[in-house]
């Protein structure tokens, strides 16, 4: 039986998202450059878990790579629009044993890009990975963050360690150029205690919960965002539904569905400018059946879609 991408005829460079171009540098001439990175800070106890995601959401998108002139019906338009190039730069090499050189890595790709006029997409790895990339942003700033997660990564140490993945967005609230932060999806039981929560609460950061979102959580948390903001996307992937993204370390269910995860994007990129993005936690040996890996790569391709929109004013 001939598979979709048979079907649809694509072709594209072997082994980069949606088959896109291979940058030869991070400042490649692009409106939009895709990297990843394996891991950042990973807890020793629990290493590298999420090695392999990066290559894992590349391969979700193989049945459409190279077609990129056919229609996306979650934007109703070419899955890019004509003269917006995305390119694909690879994987940043990254050591378990070396996260300040991971950490530093990230953040100097991430400046390259942004210095070339380019919106950075990440791909993870852990939801330490997030912290190099959102550091790059001190001179593009002010940013608003929008995480979308399961978890609200307050807590301010682990085991003394301060910026694994359990304390980004208690980081990135310590960074002068974040000006705002708007949280989507938090569920059920994690490693959060109260003075995570609290601590959320009294810095100003936006909490909508999953539970909130089939009455009017969705359009609360596009409210939040400022007009005209600039937004760094940090989406960890067990923000979704199990059913849809099984590929998490702890499958919690009451996850967003993948329409409302598109809804709520697609509200916040009409109304500000999407100034990067990363989509982490995807821990390939989890998958079933590549369920996992092929709806991060839909959701990837209607966001580069959005961004690529922004580009070109429409």
């Amino acid at each position: 039986m001939a598979s979709l991408a048979e079907m649809i005829g694509g072709a594209g460079t072997p082994g980069t998202f949606l088959g896109l171009d291979r940058a030869e540098s991070l400042g490649a001439a692009a409106d939009i450059v895709i990297y990843g990175a394996d891991c950042a800070t990973p807890y020793p106890w629990v290493g590298a878990y999420c090695a392999g995601g990066p290559a894992a959401i590349r391969a979700g998108s193989a049945d459409y790579a190279g077609a990129v002139e056919r229609v996306n019906f979650d934007l109703m338009g070419p899955l890019l629009p004509r003269g917006v190039r995305a390119v694909d730069a690879g994987d940043l090499a990254t050591d378990a044993e070396d996260p300040a050189g991971n950490r530093d890595r990230i953040e100097a790709a991430t400046r390259e890009i942004l210095g070339a006029g380019a919106v950075p997409v990440l791909l993870g790895g852990d939801d330490s990975v997030p912290l190099g990339l959102l550091r790059a942003f001190d001179g593009a700033g002010p940013v608003t963050i929008l995480q979308i997660d399961a978890h609200i990564d307050w807590r301010d140490e682990v085991r003394g360690e301060r910026l694994g993945l359990s304390s980004t967005m208690r980081r990135a609230s310590e960074m002068a150029h974040v000006e705002r932060i708007v949280q989507v999806g938090a569920r059920g039981v994690g490693s959060a205690g109260m003075e995570a929560l609290e601590a959320a609460l009294a810095w100003g950061a936006h909490l909508v919960p999953a539970h909130e979102l089939e009455d009017g959580g969705i359009a609360r948390a596009i409210g939040l965002i400022p007009e005209g903001a600039r937004v760094v996307i940090c989406f960890d992937v067990d923000a979704l539904d199990p059913p849809i993204m099984p590929a998490v370390i702890a499958p919690t269910a009451g996850g967003l569905t993948y329409a409302q995860a598109l809804r709520l994007i697609r509200g916040v990129g009409g109304k500000a400018t999407l100034a990067g993005v990363d989509l982490v936690e995807f821990m390939p040996e989890r998958d079933r059946d590549g369920v996992g890996a092929r709806t991060a790569a839909q959701l990837l391709t209607s966001i580069l879609g959005l961004i690529g929109r922004q580009r070109v004013g429409g």
